[in-house]
Parts: structure tokens; C-alpha cells; sequence
């Protein structure tokens, strides 16, 4: 068994499979402080201590205290800027040894690789997306005279940390060309695709009593998880309109809500927009689908892969998704053969296969069937723990913190 080790884990979104590697390397013997954000909005994990947990593991949800602003540029960094401070202070109590973080904001990820500079641990930059290349799409479009060199500041931000890391988890080998390009050392780049945790999220009869209680008799879909920038919600709305049964979609927020008017001020009531589940109920929301529904908008290209497909996988059933080529969550579908995968841009598409997999049962239980054979053979969270363990205990030169 490696040498015991302090290891703080950074997840900003408080995502399931995260707390499951924290909690695996706590019953490796090492003490893991495992923190979050409670202001941001997106579904949540399973984030208190459970009695069957390791001593040494520790979870922690941070709180802004208000309302986290998605929607304003200044107010959303001054955000992020106090939220990594409130990692930082964490770390400076904790005195890991080493640090995972995921899925922070480049503003936030600043002020946490700092910190654990200043304090000379290790740190490991979990790459979830390749955020500069999002801001370089959108944010001119917003800000039009500064768009482009804000762009440009954040990407020289986000390479800048990722060359000074001890190690990236690159959750896509499609984004090793992109960092190597900008002087990231390919030998300090591990490649481990996300999963999701088979342990908790375990498929139940379809007609369970959440479902029979919650959901309507016929035929259902299901799209699960955040609405953004990153997603059409018009395609879940035409959708709607074709489908021969109900359109669910749990989610929260701005373009959430706007969806939800829309349904209503134009009669689509086979769609019904619903707030996210606590993480105890979700394997029961899930399993009483029939479909399930991803969709990332073309823009995204490589540099962002959805997660929520990687839950639907431990379901097992039929998985509808509108993806470009080239990302990897499209590539995982075809491996698993677990659904139908059709252009972001090709609303017609995507109608024509819902349809299909609405009238075809034998295709739905076929794709359910190897969804769930993918994610068995995938997503096991020893061997996940290991790749990880080894990177914690790897031999260690820090480098310089200059330019961040």
C-alpha cells in the first residue's frame, strides 16, 4: 500500500463521480478533504459523510453567501475570484500534500494553484474542459470591443497553470495535441476519462414508486443536467412537439425557466420542465425513462464532453444525443453502442431518431443493454483509483510560479 497522504480535492460543481474518487482514496488509507461549491447551480452528488466512510475522508460544500451570477462577465469573476480564495484558506488549513481540481473557472483555479504553491504541495489540474477556448467563443460575442483580449488573457491563464502543473488528467486524448501545442509537457499529462459511480447510481424498475408517483403512464423522456450556453433548449422544445409521450426535463436557471414559459405560452405540454432531484432520488427518476436526451452545441466541439451521458450509461437505456463530431462523449456512444448520435445543427435529425427510438422497443432494449455492459466494464472505480494514486504519489519537481 503507497505511503498515507493528505490529499484536498477540488470539485467547484460538486458532480457524483469526483466524491466517489475522494472517498476511494480515503479507504486507500489517505486523509481526503473533499471541497465544493453550494452557490453554483448545476445537480449535485452525494455530499455528506455516509456511515459506511473511511475515517480519513472528509467532505466540505463553500458558500458565497448569496446568489452565484451567471449572467453578468464582472460580477461572475468577482465571484469566482472570492470563491478561490475560499479554496485557498482551505488549503492553507489542511496543508495537503496534494490537490485535485476539477472544473474550476480559470479565476478560481488561479488562487487555488497559488496556494498550493505557497504551501509546496503538489498539484494536479483535472482537465474537465479546455475553458479559454469556450471564453475565446463567447465572450466577444458579448463584449465586442474587449471580447477578444479578454479571450486572450485567459487563454495565456489557463496554458500558463497547466505548463506549471505536477501533472493534467486530461479526460480526452483529443485534448493532448491542443496542450502540447502550448508547451504543456506530454509526460505530465495522464489521460483518464470521466465515469460515473455504479455503486450509487443503480438502475430499478422502470414503474418504481418515484416514478409512479412522479411521472406520467406512457412513454418518457428524460434530459437531466444544466442548461447554458452549451445546449439548445429549442431542440428540446421541437422535440416535445413530435414526441408521442412526455418530454421531462429536470433542470434550473435562467434558460431552465425561459423553456418552461415557452412550453407554456405555446401549448407543447408534452414538455414539463422540473427542478433537479436530490442525488438519493435520481436513480429512480432515471431508471423510470424510456429515453434519455444529451445535446452540446457545435461551438463546444472537442473541448467540452457532457457528463450526464456517462450517468445515463449506468441506467442503461436508450441514449438520444445531439453532439459534434469529434467529442468524446459521441465516440463513447459508439463504443457502447448505446444510442443515436446526430449533429447538433440538424433539428430535423434529431426529431426523425427520437421518433425511431419511440416506435422501435427492441432497438431501445438492445442500446439500454450495451449502455450498461460499457459502463460494468468501464467505470470501476478501483482501477479508476489507481491511476489517480499513482499520480499522488509520483516523484515530485514543483516549478516555478512565474506570470500566474
Amino acid at each position: 500500500m503507497a505511503a498515507s497522504r493528505r490529499i484536498l480535492v477540488h470539485d467547484y460543481s460538486g458532480h457524483p463521480f469526483q466524491v466517489q474518487l475522494s472517498r476511494a482514496l480515503a479507504r486507500r488509507g489517505h486523509e481526503v478533504l473533499h471541497v465544493f461549491s453550494t452557490s453554483f447551480q448545476t445537480p449535485k452528488g452525494n455530499l455528506t459523510r455516509q456511515p459506511g466512510d473511511a475515517a480519513g475522508f472528509a467532505v466540505k460544500g463553500l458558500s458565497l453567501g448569496r446568489e452565484f451570477r451567471k449572467d453578468t462577465f464582472v460580477q461572475r469573476r468577482q465571484q469566482e475570484i472570492e470563491f478561490g480564495r475560499l479554496v485557498a484558506r482551505e488549503i492553507r488549513a489542511f496543508r495537503p500534500d496534494t490537490v485535485i481540481s476539477s472544473n474550476a473557472p480559470l479565476d478560481t483555479q488561479k488562487q487555488i494553484f497559488r496556494a498550493t504553491r505557497a504551501g509546496k504541495a503538489r498539484f494536479i489540474f483535472w482537465l474537465q474542459d479546455i475553458y479559454s477556448e469556450a471564453i475565446g467563443k463567447i465572450v466577444p460575442r458579448k463584449l465586442p470591443l474587449l471580447g477578444h483580449a479578454i479571450a486572450a488573457l485567459y487563454r495565456n491563464l489557463e496554458f500558463s497553470i497547466l505548463r506549471q502543473s505536477d501533472h493534467v488528467v486530461s479526460i480526452s486524448d483529443d485534448f493532448i495535441p491542443i496542450l502540447t501545442a502550448r508547451g504543456v509537457d506530454a509526460g505530465r499529462i495522464a489521460v483518464i476519462e470521466n465515469w460515473a459511480p455504479l455503486d450509487e447510481i443503480v438502475p430499478v424498475a422502470r414503474d418504481n414508486a418515484w416514478s409512479t408517483d412522479h411521472l406520467g403512464a406512457g412513454l418518457r423522456a428524460v434530459y437531466s443536467g444544466t442548461l447554458g450556453y452549451k445546449h439548445n433548449p429549442d431542440l428540446l422544445l421541437e422535440a416535445a412537439r413530435a414526441f408521442p409521450g412526455k418530454l421531462y426535463v429536470f433542470s434550473e436557471g435562467r434558460v431552465a425557466d425561459a423553456l418552461r414559459q415557452r412550453a407554456c405560452d405555446e401549448g407543447v405540454h408534452q414538455l414539463e420542465v422540473r427542478p433537479w432531484l436530490p442525488f438519493s432520488d435520481l436513480p429512480a427518476m432515471l431508471s423510470g425513462a424510456d429515453i434519455f436526451i444529451a445535446m452540446i452545441e457545435a461551438d463546444a466541439g472537442i473541448y467540452s464532453v457532457p457528463s450526464k451521458i456517462l450517468t445515463y450509461l449506468c441506467i442503461g437505456r436508450p441514449i438520444l444525443a445531439a453532439i459534434p463530431e469529434g467529442n468524446l462523449a459521441r465516440k463513447t456512444l459508439a463504443r457502447a453502442g448505446a444510442g443515436i448520435v446526430v449533429p447538433p445543427a440538424d433539428p430535423a435529425a434529431f426529431i426523425a431518431a427520437l421518433h425511431q427510438l419511440a416506435t422501435e422497443p427492441a432497438a431501445r432494449d438492445a442500446m439500454a443493454r450495451g449502455g450498461r455492459r460499457y459502463a460494468e466494464q468501464a467505470f470501476d472505480i478501483e482501477q479508476i483509483a489507481d491511476r489517480f494514486q499513482a499520480l499522488v504519489t509520483a516523484p515530485l519537481s514543483h516549478q516555478d510560479i512565474k506570470g500566474v
